[in-house]
């Protein structure tokens, strides 16, 4: 129920919406051939931009991408189309779309010389109407993919999807093609994210919501996990990254290391892997101590020697567990048969393991230092034969 207030307040802002409504209202109508959106001005760079908002429904005649192609730079504005990567975008807002779940693009950038375009100012607060007339199209600087994206969807049967949704796109007023081609490079500077931060931030659901369980409730990986870099620092007394242990559990249960496991429940399977490998940890004798070791009580040197004389101690042991436990997975229970996990323990785990030599390690004739004398493989190559070995070890061939 309003009360006065709530009478008063929405009135003047009744009143205030009105006001705005006869200020843009004519210069809509007066440009109604004309695509015609709010703005934001601001400067940065020595350079005016813009920020506008545009209806998904105008994107694909309001931009267009000016790849170079062959072997010449000069012959775009932004690089190659790189294949497949605008399909993985469209099928990320159709399966969030169709999932009910929120998804989100980041803004597009484009470039217009000024003399191409009318910008009429509302007032000394940087709010605009950004006037482009029909024939002028805006080169993407940045998103070139998102929009092919957009393009593809609103005009397939799915366009529904997103018929009702805005892009945010910066505009930069710059004619000048060298300069649009630095501002491409500049951007595109941006540091790729490390793949464990990735799986951090990644939604909870899949391999992503087990793993994080798994680094919960396993010894062998709390407070031993790097959760943001791209590999894990001894000196921080941390053996393992997010991303091993991610494709070490797409392994276990679809010997798969990139499959996100998107239709696996989470609570289960996360369950029945943490039994599994607590089991298993507590039980090889390599991994014994670590496993019931608190991360505070080891030493920097311990966590050295176990890097570098254990196998399961780097990213590829990890991924050969993943494989053998999936052996050992009985889907229709949920868990993982017990006395074969007891069997993979009792392996030799260690680099002098004869189970490992020439496939994923090797000795390195140009070691100086002995006590780092093996050189890890981990090609795809070299992780089949390991488990090939090892599975004969079992007798499981």
């Amino acid at each position: 129920m309003y009360n006065s207030h709530d009478l008063s307040t929405n009135g003047v802002q009744s009143e205030n919406n009105q006001r705005i409504d006869s200020i843009v209202e004519p210069h809509f109508s007066a440009n109604c051939r004309d695509r015609c959106y709010l703005g934001l001005i601001f400067r940065q760079g020595k350079r005016q931009m813009l920020q506008i908002n545009v209806p998904a429904r105008d994107l694909p005649t309001l931009l267009q991408a000016k790849p170079s192609t062959g072997n010449d730079p000069d012959s775009g504005k932004n690089r190659p189309e790189v294949k497949g990567h605008a399909d993985e975008v469209k099928e990320y807002i159709i399966d969030r779309v169709t999932k009910g779940k929120p998804w989100i693009l980041g803004t597009l950038t484009a470039n217009v010389s000024p003399d191409e375009i009318k910008i009429i100012e509302l007032g000394q607060r940087g709010i605009c109407i950004v006037v482009i007339p029909g024939k002028v199209k805006l080169d993407i600087t940045d998103g070139q993919h998102r929009k092919k994206a957009i393009h593809d969807l609103i005009e397939s049967a799915d366009g529904e999807l997103i018929g009702d949704d805005d892009f945010p796109i910066t505009l930069v007023l710059e004619g000048d093609f060298h300069q649009c081609q630095t501002d491409f490079r500049d951007m595109a500077q941006t540091r790729q994210l490390d793949k464990s931060l990735l799986v951090s931030f990644g939604e909870f659901e899949g391999r992503v919501g087990i793993t994080k369980n798994l680094v919960k409730q396993v010894p062998m990986f709390q407070g031993k996990t790097e959760k943001i870099k791209a590999s894990p620092a001894t000196k921080n007394k941390l053996i393992y990254t997010n991303n091993y242990i991610a494709r070490a559990v797409s392994c276990a249960f679809s010997e798969n290391p990139d499959d996100k496991l998107q239709n696996y429940d989470v609570t289960e399977s996360s369950q029945a892997l943490i039994n599994c490998l607590n089991e298993l940890f507590a039980e090889c004798k390599q991994t014994e101590k670590i496993f019931n070791t608190n991360v505070e009580a080891l030493t920097i040197e311990q966590v050295d020697t176990f890097k570098q004389e254990c196998l399961l101690g780097v990213s590829v042991g990890l991924e050969i567990l993943g494989r053998l436990l999936y052996c050992t997975y009985e889907q229709e229970n949920y868990c993982f048969n017990s006395e074969k996990v007891l069997q993979i323990a009792q392996l030799d785990w260690s680099r002098e393991s004869h189970l490992w030599q020439d496939s994923v390690i090797r000795i390195d004739p140009n070691c100086t230092n002995p006590a780092k004398k093996y050189k890890i493989s981990a090609v795809a190559s070299a992780v089949r034969i390991a488990v090939s070995v090892a599975k004969a070890q079992l007798g499981w061939t």
